[in-house]
């Protein structure tokens, strides 16, 4: 595809960690690639295009008529801002056609050094309903990546209420939990995924209902159903895989490209480069059950090694995808002239004084013949004129000479960056450091849990639970919105907590841009939940101009870290509870018989015995919670607004004994954790 001609095919996107596997994704045929840039993306142990190598990266790509996205997706820190500004701004120079973006700071900045520059919201964002798209489009989201959990119904609803570009992951690696949501790497290894430092732990033994790898799915790989996503206006198909070698990228596009193409692939090369155990359709297809797990075997790894060789034949070069037009003049007594465009850029080169012609003048056959061979470029000859006095010739010499004049001025002017604007970030924090006076908030999971016990200053219950007891609707009650809301649920809740503010509600509790949108909607004041993933000031003053009242912030920061916020709303933590750690679309309890007789409340185990809780929500999604509870009660804490308990299976004694003692600053009772709180996470 002409990286400068818009088409009805989605573009081809592929992942890259190095040099490597940058020739591989071009040369087998992407429209599009993506890596990082700098510490701030979400897979910092891949290779980093930074300084000259970024700036080279993004010629060579624009030169071949490739797009580049470049991944600006983690989480950012108080700290941290001027490195990303400078970041972003080195990006910027560099040409690249658009940063991914997770944390509202990083939005903030691009916007200050370089409007131009596209923002395309990260699946780390957990982006999976209208209201996100929507709310992404309002901040000024060219495009989003929607998240990987979603079928390819809900895929198409999602299109036919919004306007941005959708971005779709087609093949490769699945994350167990919705992406930008998962602690379990930073609780268990100080390791966080929103700060590209993922361990995945989720591929180590986890036990549940028999299962021994019981967090572990399989590769997605949905390129059979290209047709598909192009049908429903599906702007862009992205590979997953930057950790993955030339070879894995190289197959990948290659199959891409076939199927767009009208071609067969062969979807056991694609396996036997990297499969873990074959490759699953369950998210597509909206079949969520226990085929969808699996783990990489010895096996897997053996076949990767068999087909390695006949990849590479797949990228040894560029392919012929731009098409460019030729005018040759050839006219006595002055030098050849070669004019060559790609429809944008136009360049002219010089050659040698044609001789008159002893006996084989020049034909315009002969001319175009020498002059269309551009083997070794990204270029093919779309349409070719000759305009030539009679009686001349110009040596074959003479002709190549002045083809690799022109195409290589026209290659550079393909690659030349871009002129922008580009000014400089304010690095000025708003809000102040303030003292605070803590007040105790509490989450119930269940209007069964609920207690009005003397202290509690505001409270949360699920949406569904004050549907159903609307008596515990007070002007200290919020509707907690679901954490994961597909398309054909959004309109219920968005009616509940329409039913809510009618009956008096004024707060909703919001865990993504989605859910602050749906309360906006509503009527509701929206509350920042902790799975904002908010690490930094600029972020809290982000979401206050989004209509949020108050915010917690996020669990993956330390104490110290949550003392130094400036912000301008209420600020709180978490400070005791069992936290969520994962949420799943796919539950690891299913088995062939699907629910079977599960109640609603099974075990997953590590290789340690540890006991994970798995909470069911409806049989729409589960969520891990931690295997202890937090509790930093007696701790000496930031002096923040509010300290919030976070109540999930607790018995209605257990939750009201919790309460109280967290209230009295009493020491924990029982195993316990104090989470992130006082450790250093990567």
């Amino acid at each position: 595809m002409n990286h400068d001609q818009k088409s009805a095919d989605p573009e081809i996107l592929a992942p890259v960690g190095t040099e490597g596997s940058l020739e591989a994704a071009v040369f087998a045929g992407a429209d599009a690639v993506y890596f990082g840039a700098g510490a701030c993306n979400a897979r910092r142990s891949a290779g980093q295009f930074t300084g000259d190598r970024l700036i080279e990266a993004v010629r060579f790509c624009h030169a071949n008529g490739v797009h580049v996205h470049v991944t600006v997706n983690t989480l950012v820190r108080d700290e941290e801002r001027k490195d990303v500004a400078d970041t972003l701004s080195e990006i910027a120079e560099s040409g690249a056609d658009a940063i991914i973006v997770q944390d509202l700071t990083v939005m903030r900045l691009a916007k200050q050094i370089c409007p131009e520059l596209a923002l395309h919201g990260s699946t780390q964002m957990a982006v999976h309903n209208v209201s996100g798209v929507k709310m992404l489009e309002d901040l000024g989201f060219s495009r989003v990546v929607l998240a990987r959990e979603l079928s390819i119904d809900e895929i198409a609803s999602i299109r036919s209420k919004t306007e941005a570009e959708l971005e779709c992951f087609i093949h490769g690696a699945l994350c167990m939990s919705a992406s930008g949501i998962c602690y379990l790497s930073a609780m268990l290894g100080e390791r966080s995924g929103n700060r590209g430092m993922c361990a995945q732990p989720c591929r180590l033994p986890f036990v549940c209902n028999g299962s021994d790898y019981a967090l572990s799915l399989k590769d997605m790989s949905h390129i059979a159903h290209y047709d598909a996503y192009r049908r429903i206006g599906v702007r862009s198909l992205k590979i997953e895989g930057r950790l993955k070698s030339p070879e894995y990228v190289a197959a990948a596009v290659d199959a891409v490209r076939r199927v767009r193409d009208g071609e067969p692939y062969s979807e056991q090369m694609l396996k036997d480069v990297f499969s873990r155990g074959g490759f699953t359709e369950g998210y597509y297809a909206g079949a969520r059950n226990h085929t969808m797990f699996g783990v990489r075997t010895q096996e897997d790894a053996k076949r990767s090694q068999s087909v390695l060789s006949a990849i590479r034949e797949l990228y040894r070069g560029p392919k012929p995808r731009v098409p460019v037009s030729m005018r040759a003049e050839v006219r006595a007594g002055k030098p050849a002239l070669l004019t060559v465009s790609d429809g944008v850029r136009t360049v002219r080169a010089e050659g040698d004084v044609p001789e008159p012609a002893v006996n084989a003048p020049l034909t315009e056959e002969s001319v175009r013949r020498s002059l269309s061979r551009t083997g070794g470029t990204p270029f093919f000859i779309d349409a070719f004129a000759l305009e030539a006095d009679g009686g001349l010739r110009l040596s074959a010499s003479s002709l190549n000479a002045l083809r690799r004049s022109a195409i290589d001025a026209l290659y550079e002017a393909r690659a030349a960056r871009p002129e922008r604007g580009i000014g400089p970030a304010d690095l000025t924090l708003n809000g102040a450091p303030r003292q605070r006076t803590p007040r105790l908030c509490v989450r119930f999971a269940s209007a069964e849990q609920f207690s009005d016990a003397p202290g509690i200053a505001y409270y949360s219950l699920p949406v569904d639970e004050l549907i159903r007891r609307p008596d515990l609707v007070t002007d200290r009650a919020a509707a907690e919105i679901p954490i994961l809301v597909y398309p054909d649920e959004e309109p219920r809740v968005s009616e509940s907590l329409r039913k809510l503010k009618e009956a008096g509600l004024r707060y909703a509790l919001a865990e993504n841009v989605g859910a602050i949108r749906m309360a906006n909607g509503a009527g509701l004041i929206p509350v920042g939940g902790a799975y904002l993933n908010v690490t930094n000031s600029d972020a809290s003053d982000a979401y206050r101009q989004l209509g949020v009242s108050a915010l917690f912030a996020s669990f993956e920061l330390s104490a110290a870290k949550t003392r130094d916020l400036r912000s301008d709303l209420p600020l709180g933590m978490i400070v005791a509870g069992r936290l969520p750690l994962m949420h799943l679309r796919s539950c690891p309890a299913r088995t062939d018989r699907g629910c079977g007789g599960c109640k609603g409340d099974p075990v997953v185990s590590d290789r340690r015995g540890a006991a994970f809780p798995l909470v069911c929500r409806e049989r729409r999604y589960s969520t891990l919670l931690n295997s202890v509870p937090l509790y930093l009660a007696d701790k000496t804490l930031p002096p923040l607004d509010f300290y919030a308990v976070y109540l999930t299976i607790e018995s209605p004694e257990e939750a009201k004994e919790l309460i109280r003692s967290v209230a009295a600053h009493e020491p924990p009772k029982g195993p316990h954790t104090t989470g992130l709180a006082f450790r250093k996470l990567l």
